[in-house]
């Protein structure tokens, strides 16, 4: 594969806390080219035939292994689609590193949309790791709306945790997962936007088998005069579990909406929503400047836990 330049590298840091070329399989994505790809034996990155994307092969029980598919963009101007589809053997357990990373230092808009579809076989687990960042000195925006769904068979189980960390000017987030018997969904979203950043995340989950189980965690930090809207919707078509917990930290002029939604289509769907919105405590930061602390340095710190 090409060298990698510093910035790059940096690109590569942020969204994937790599320092170096992954071991294992890894498909690098530069500028809408290949810039780098390894495939293993149980794992198998292809490119697709009919449109812009990868397809990722993990064979049946296929354990303790990952695979790194990130993607960096360092031209202004440049915008792209892409297509990522997942196929995950039975009874495996992989970990799935993604997440895009922006520098943009033109004037005219730098953008990543990506659609991702993960099939996912009988009691198998994966964990899906995806973040977001933007930055660079020009005045040309950032965005990224990426788009997940994800099929669960019988007893599978996802894991995703996305976050999007600073300098992306617009996102919109769509993710769609339906569950089979056993089949257990848990999803961590983490959120910053400042300045005049907007985000939405409009997020369906279906319990559609027995047993089957959900917990969504949402956290977000809204500051200046940004705007966040959030859409979680689970529906209970079964005997099934679900809990949807939307918490936001509001600061200067932002605004912030969170609209949960829960449809019980079965009389033994346990469905229960929560959400909360507010600034931060004043005796928080009271508590943190006795220790010598700043208020700015206080603030930070909070937003840094409360985030993790």
């Amino acid at each position: 594969m090409s060298k990698l330049s510093a910035l790059e590298m940096n690109l590569l840091r942020q969204i994937a806390d790599l320092h170096k070329i992954p071991e294992g399989a890894y498909n690098i994505r530069e500028n809408g080219q290949l810039g780098g790809r390894n495939s293993t034996e149980n794992i198998e990155i292809s490119t697709k035939t009919d449109k812009p994307g990868i397809d990722i092969r993990i064979k049946p029980g296929t354990k303790n292994e990952s695979v790194h598919i990130p993607v960096i963009i360092t031209k202004t101007g440049y915008s792209e689609l892409v297509y990522n589809d997942f196929y995950v053997g039975e009874d495996s357990d992989v970990i799935i590193i993604a997440g895009c990373g922006i520098h943009n230092s033109g004037c005219d808009t730098a953008q990543h949309d990506g659609v991702h579809t993960f099939y996912v076989g009988k009691n198998a687990r994966i964990k899906y790791v995806e973040k977001h960042y933007g930055e660079g000195e020009g005045t040309g925006e950032r965005i990224m709306n990426p788009s997940t769904v994800v099929y669960l068979e019988e007893g599978a189980r996802v894991e995703m945790d996305t976050s999007q960390i600073r300098g992306v000017d617009s996102t919109r987030r769509s993710t769609k997962i339906y569950a089979k018997a056993g089949g257990e969904v848990l999803v961590l979203e983490k959120l910053l936007t400042h300045g005049r950043q907007t985000a939405v995340s409009d997020m369906e989950i279906m319990l559609e088998g027995d047993g089957s189980r959900a917990r969504v965690i949402s956290r977000s930090v809204a500051q200046d005069e940004s705007e966040q809207t959030f859409y979680p919707k689970v529906t209970g078509g079964a005997e099934c579990f679900a809990h949807v917990q939307c918490d936001s930290i509001i600061m200067g002029r932002a605004k912030v909406s969170s609209i949960p939604a829960i449809n019980a289509r079965h009389v033994s769907a346990q469905l229960v929503h929560e959400a909360a919105i507010g600034k931060i405590a004043g005796d928080q930061l009271l508590k943190l400047m006795t220790l010598g602390l700043t208020e700015k340095e206080a603030e930070e710190r909070i937003l840094a836990g409360f985030l993790k």
